[in-house]
């Protein structure tokens, strides 16, 4: 009997055997393959809203310089609302979407943090100082995007490191190719956006789009 109960189990066992599957234990290489593709990817991200979403909407929040830094410095949040991300975090600085034409009254190219002042208004003076890299500096495009929130993200690391993001992609869209040569009585246009600035600074704008002409 105890023979019969054996082969039965053993029978059993065989036909059990063809169904069983074998989890192969991952390699080294094959987790640090699987980690890259779940791993954040600020380029790509901005990448994927650049043309489609980034440049439109500021395009069509941009306001003229002189009438954003008016109501700017009449009333932040009013300015906030009409130029700027209604959605920042409470503690956020506004920013603000802003346009501008005119022609460059002095050039700062040896730093690397490089900037061009504007004269917008044609009385020989700066109203803007607008940055030319490579060296960028602040979030002011990621944070005038109104599409684009904190909570989204999964931690502080995550969202400073989307806003460099865009200032890396501005650096080698548009300043790399800039002439650094010359710039002075350069006429300029810019997209782009500023922070709040200290009272008597000039708006420090960071461009989405900038072309120079003659």
């Amino acid at each position: 009997m105890a023979r019969v109960r054996s082969a039965v189990v053993i029978a059993l066992l065989a036909m059990a055997l063809p169904g069983c599957k074998i989890i192969k234990t991952p390699t080294a290489e094959e987790k640090a393959a699987e980690t890259a593709k779940s791993a954040f990817d600020p380029a790509a991200k901005v990448e994927a809203i650049w043309q489609s979403q980034a440049i439109p909407y500021l395009q069509k929040r941009a306001g003229e310089l002189k009438d954003v830094v008016a109501l700017a410095a009449s009333s932040p949040d009013q300015a906030g609302e009409k130029y700027g991300n209604t959605r920042k975090q409470a503690s956020a600085p506004w920013t603000y979407a802003v346009k501008l034409s005119g022609k460059v009254v002095a050039a700062d190219t040896a730093s690397r943090a490089a900037t061009i002042d504007v004269d917008a208004d044609g009385d020989g003076k700066a109203d803007a100082k607008v940055q030319i890299g490579p060296a960028v500096r602040g979030t002011a495009l990621r944070d005038t995007l109104e599409f684009v929130n904190f909570n989204e993200f999964k931690n502080q690391i995550e969202w400073a490191q989307f806003g460099k993001a865009f200032n890396e992609k501005i650096n080698t869209a548009l300043l790399t190719p800039l002439p650094r040569d010359g710039l002075t009585g350069k006429t300029v246009t810019v997209t782009g956006a500023f922070p709040l600035p200290a009272s008597g600074q000039l708006p420090l704008v960071t461009p989405a789009e900038l072309t120079v002409g003659p």
